[in-house]
């Protein structure tokens, strides 16, 4: 699985914090963004559903499972899985992933997002940008390697405008005196040269789901 989970997105930009869209405008991003993904999810194959995703050990389903686990997680399994997993977010996500995969179908699954479009959920500390590059970013671990249409540039440069300066220490990823510019919106990373790239490349690399240096795909472990 992908860790560095994604649920908190704070990344370090050149765009101006006052260009970050407001609470509504999140919002109907992040309930567009899984109408968008559920009308994919919805045309697949059950191959395409077993094949392998951007997140290491993870097929679809379970990319699937992980990004529909809090619409059904209570907080007594989320507290004795926590502990079960020593504490260890990524431990415990990946060992839900594969517990609810087994346990439900691929329609199963669906129907939790399908149900849960407009859901207002939102990761520990990330308010609803994090709510919405979660969704984004394992999204894009479904959907590039099946090379399924990304989401909307602007949609992916509202989360990194609205980013912190934490997030590429968290998922483990240096730019080595280079920024990143994107081609199709108005989101640079980082500092030096410039590199440029459509913006949905700029996430896959910042968050580790693309190298830098060839810019191919590469799995994230968690």
């Amino acid at each position: 699985m992908i860790s560095r989970t994604a649920g908190r997105m704070h990344l370090d930009t050149t765009a101006d914090r006052k260009d970050t869209p407001m609470r509504s405008d999140i919002l109907e991003e992040t309930w567009a963004e899984r109408a968008r993904l559920l009308a994919l999810l919805e045309r697949l194959h059950p191959e395409q559903w077993g094949s392998r995703s951007l997140c290491a050990g993870w097929r679809t389903r379970e990319v699937v499972a992980h990004m529909t686990m809090p619409f059904r997680t209570t907080p007594l399994r989320f507290a004795t899985g926590m502990v079960r997993a020593r504490f260890s977010f990524d431990r415990f996500a990946d060992r839900m992933a594969r517990a609810d995969t087994a346990a439900m179908s691929d329609d199963e699954l669906l129907t939790q997002l399908r149900d849960n479009i407009r859901h207002e959920w939102r990761p520990p500390g990330g308010g609803e940008v994090g709510a919405l590059s979660h969704d984004l970013i394992h999204g894009l671990d479904i959907t590039e390697p099946l090379g399924l249409p990304a989401p909307p540039a602007q949609r992916i440069a509202a989360v990194l405008r609205a980013a912190g300066p934490r997030n590429l220490a968290y998922f483990g990823v240096h730019l080595h005196g280079k920024r990143l510019v994107a081609t199709d919106a108005e989101v640079s990373i980082g500092d030096g040269a410039p590199v440029r790239m459509p913006v949905k490349d700029v996430l896959l690399v910042v968050t580790g789901r693309r190298a830098l240096t060839d810019r191919d795909p590469r799995r994230a472990s968690s």
